[in-house]
């Protein structure tokens, strides 16, 4: 039964992502049906066998562990905020998630310069290209998700955003938006596991499957909503000039071009959480 159910729902999800798609006629469904194909492939080798289960866990803890280095800039900038003497949700967000953008993107500026995640592109381009026919930035995109964030993510093919078609674009938002950032991951952690270490490492290894499964989820249903109608992009070559003129260089332009996004970020969180306190008045003085 629960077998049943499972395959009822992931019909009706291909169902609605196909109802609400922009071009049914153009949709892959070579695409679609290796994208199941793979999660259910995935899914049963981190629930039957303990090696994969460990290499993903070593992925994510990797992940976080770079990330938490963020922790160490910020102590030496705010060490006087971070006491304890600031509201858990602030530390929470404004001295971590906020940080880890502006390190994020220094660090990947950086490995682009060195040629670094050229390689991966390049790799991922040629596998997914003959696997599900989807490009190397998108696909690159889609595995850094599932430990990134909706905003990290994209920044590790920046370099390439401009030349990604609209259904690329889309297949980079749905997968920031279907996994679990790693910046929260160890938040979620600690709310549900609290200080046991037995429930927080479940926790731990339920909510890395559900983010690694997520992404070949999230091709499929971006490739239902918008299917690839344009020509993508092969050549992954990249201007030095646009790189920088030497590693701290790019470093300054990375460490910028960071700031300048989570800058956006937390204007567009205060104005909406702002909004949402307007509207929340409002329906109360409409309901008394």
């Amino acid at each position: 039964m629960d077998i049943l159910r499972g395959l009822l729902g992931i019909a009706v999800l291909v169902g609605v992502a196909w109802l609400i798609s922009e071009n049914r006629k153009k949709i892959n469904w070579r695409v679609v049906g290796i994208g199941l194909l793979i999660q259910l492939g995935l899914a049963i080798c981190i629930l039957k066998i303990d090696q994969v289960e460990s290499f993903f866990e070593s992925i994510g803890a990797l992940f976080i562990t770079i990330i938490n280095f963020t922790g160490d800039g910020v102590s030496f900038l705010l060490g006087s905020f971070v006491s304890g003497e600031v509201e858990s949700p602030l530390i929470n967000f404004t001295f971590t998630v906020l940080p880890i953008i502006i390190f994020f993107s220094a660090l990947t500026s950086l490995l682009y310069y060195l040629g670094i995640l050229q390689k991966f592109v390049y790799a991922f381009a040629w596998m997914m290209k003959r696997v599900m026919r989807i490009s190397g930035a998108e696909s690159m995109a889609a595995a850094g998700n599932i430990f990134l964030g909706q905003t990290e993510s994209p920044l590790l093919v920046r370099p390439y955003l401009e030349k990604m078609t609209r259904s690329e674009m889309m297949c980079l938002m749905t997968g920031g938006m279907a996994t679990i950032a790693g910046s929260v991951l160890a938040t979620y952690i600690k709310f549900l596991g609290d200080d046991d270490p037995v429930q927080s490492a479940l926790f731990a290894k339920h909510l890395i499957i559900a983010s690694v499964m997520s992404a070949p989820a999230a091709i499929v249903a971006s490739k239902i909503i918008v299917p690839e109608t344009e020509s993508f992009i092969e050549d992954f070559s990249i201007p030095k000039d646009k790189l920088g003129t030497n590693i701290l260089d790019a470093i300054a332009k990375g460490t910028t071009d960071g700031l300048k996004l989570a800058i956006n970020v937390a204007a567009m969180l205060l104005v909406f959480i702002a909004l949402m306190g307007l509207f929340n008045w409002l329906l109360g003085l409409a309901g008394t």
